[in-house]
């Protein structure tokens, strides 16, 4: 695996969200391969610390396994307690989680849930990491949105409002940070074989374009923070689409979409 990151710039720590599988382990993967150290954030210790001493033997890589859910305002705690004594160069926030479904018949608390993952950790980790960074004149912030921010997606109403937040956040504080030496990049993901799919009931034969790898949308995410670009939509094809495509088309087209993926869902389910 070829490094993708400079570590001078983007070490000697770096920590990722959301870390114990999918894109954020995949990220954990690339960043260790530049030879940088990783803090890896999950709620699955047992996992974390799979990956982080696979990581180390491959590598040559230390790491920390913090157990904390973003979901909760205590995660803080946690994540500080575990850094204080660590010069972070790089924050990869990542951990998310799908609300699928009606938004009037689900739980509030759940709806709740993926505000406090989204907005609220993203928020209080930006605030707390950049001010190291620009004190240390180099580094990024990688933010994993999703292509569903880029417009109201029905079914999923909930998780496409959270994940603009994440957007319009990661937009802002490209150009704040620029002027002290430090990148920020918003990746949106379309598509991608990961746990959140299979929990949202998607086959990946019903959809109109082949999902991407983890591992491909965690290397074009690193990449683009590299150069420093503002926003990237993973794959050719979704950003080609993303930019043709008027956002009250492309929330209607993925309400028909989603939708009839829902109502065959309960028709299964209603059926003896």
């Amino acid at each position: 695996m070829k490094p993708i990151l400079d570590g001078r710039r983007f070490g000697p720590w770096a920590l990722v969200t959301g870390a114990s599988s999918g894109i954020g382990k995949e990220m954990a993967r690339h960043i260790a391969a530049s030879g940088i150290n990783v803090v890896l954030v999950a709620r699955r210790l047992a996992r974390l610390q799979e990956v982080g001493k696979a990581l180390a033997a491959d590598f040559d890589v230390a790491y920390r396994a913090v157990e904390a859910d973003l979901s909760l305002p205590s995660f803080f705690t946690e994540v500080q307690r575990a850094t204080a004594d660590l010069e972070l160069g790089l924050l990869v926030g990542n951990a998310g989680a799908p609300n699928p479904g009606e938004l009037w018949t689900l739980d509030r608390d759940d709806l709740m849930k993926a505000v406090h993952l989204k907005v609220n950790a993203n928020l209080t980790l930006v605030h707390h990491v950049a001010r190291g960074l620009v004190r240390r004149g180099r580094g990024g912030i990688l933010l994993v949105s999703s292509v569903g921010g880029l417009n109201g997606v029905p079914y999923v109403t909930n998780t496409a409002a959270v994940e603009a937040y994440v957007l319009t956040l990661g937009e802002g504080l490209h150009v704040e940070l620029a002027k002290h030496g430090v990148n920020v990049t918003v990746l949106m993901p379309g598509p991608t074989l990961t746990e959140s799919m299979a929990k949202m009931g998607v086959d990946p034969a019903d959809l109109p374009l082949k999902p991407m790898s983890a591992e491909r949308v965690a290397a074009e995410g690193l990449r683009a923070l590299r150069r420093n670009r503002a926003t990237h939509v993973a794959g050719r094809l979704n950003r080609v689409m993303s930019r043709i495509m008027p956002r009250s088309i492309a929330t209607a087209m993925m309400g028909a979409m989603v939708g009839k993926r829902f109502a065959a869902r309960a028709l299964g389910a209603s059926r003896p």
